[in-house]
């Protein structure tokens, strides 16, 4: 399965956590389903998976979501990448990102998870750091709130009003970077908005 895709949104199960600045990677994993009609079901790797194409006659795309805990997110992304053979550089993998300011994307490939601990384990399951990231940025909490239950907040309401904006763009660009490589991809979402 050469021109095969493993796109993984990292989160945390269940609806206590389904609108929370975590998930914002399963968000953008759903927003790629819904636009191609494919619903998740569920896989013996722990996850839920909808497989489609990027585009009729283009890569195959396996979107994913861990059922497990954002922290142990590994077990999952190994377990899909074995049983379909897909190798790191073609797992991408969506993840929320306290690092960078709320309404922008960053990707890249490899280097330190910056203290992502799903991004973590996720390396340390693969064997190697070296898989392509979209990084939704969240921004750091205000005043001295603790960056854990930072993200396991609910977007704000101010945030819901460009989250779906958000959400589409990082959609856009895993569906770059499949299409045209990292490069593009980071062209594009790199420079600053007009």
């Amino acid at each position: 399965m050469a021109d095969t895709w493993l796109i993984v949104g990292l989160g945390n199960p269940g609806p206590r956590y389904e609108a929370t600045r975590h998930n914002a990677g399963q968000l953008v994993v759903d927003e790629l389903a819904a636009r191609r009609g494919v619903g998740f079901r569920a896989h013996r790797a722990n996850a839920r998976v909808a497989e489609t194409w990027l585009r009729p006659g283009a890569a195959k795309l396996l979107l994913a979501k861990p059922n497990s805990f954002m922290n142990v997110s590994g077990g999952p992304v190994s377990g899909l990448a074995r049983y379909y053979g897909v190798e790191p550089e073609r797992v991408v993998v969506v993840h929320d990102e306290l690092d960078i300011p709320f309404d922008t994307i960053k990707l890249k490939v490899g280097g330190s998870p910056g203290g992502h601990n799903g991004v973590r384990d996720v390396a340390k399951a693969l064997g190697t750091p070296d898989f392509p990231r979209v990084r939704v940025g969240i921004g750091r909490p205000p005043g001295r709130q603790d960056p854990a239950d930072w993200v396991l907040d609910p977007f704000s309401a101010s945030e819901r009003e460009t989250l779906g904006i958000l959400v589409g763009d990082a959609a856009d660009a895993v569906e770059l970077l499949v299409a045209d490589g990292l490069v593009a991809a980071q062209q594009k979402y790199h420079a600053p908005r007009a």
